[in-house]
């Protein structure tokens, strides 16, 4: 990995960290595949730390332009999957 994740200035640690373990669900998913359940479990959270729609789509934008990942396509995966599935792209 040559980059860095994308996060805000005012995040606590904890919460870089929960946003980093999100962005690091989304590299496995396209590297060798993550539980939906875990997935869906870590976008949650990285949801209570990002709230708003406009935050999330910029964050993943730049996440996307980084790695070459995108979470908008792990996660619309992953919601058309059961539980127990693997996230695979």
């Amino acid at each position: 990995m040559d980059y860095q994740y994308p996060m805000a200035m005012d995040w606590s640690t904890e919460e870089i960290i929960d946003a980093v373990a999100f962005y690091e669900c989304v590299e496995q998913a396209y590297e060798k595949g993550v539980k939906r359940s875990e997935l869906m479990a870590k976008y949650r959270r990285f949801k209570e730390i990002v709230p708003s729609k406009a935050e999330e789509k910029t964050l993943c934008s730049e996440f996307d332009r980084v790695s070459g990942y995108s979470c908008y396509r792990v996660v619309q995966q992953a919601k058309s999957l059961e539980d127990n599935d693997l996230v695979k792209m």
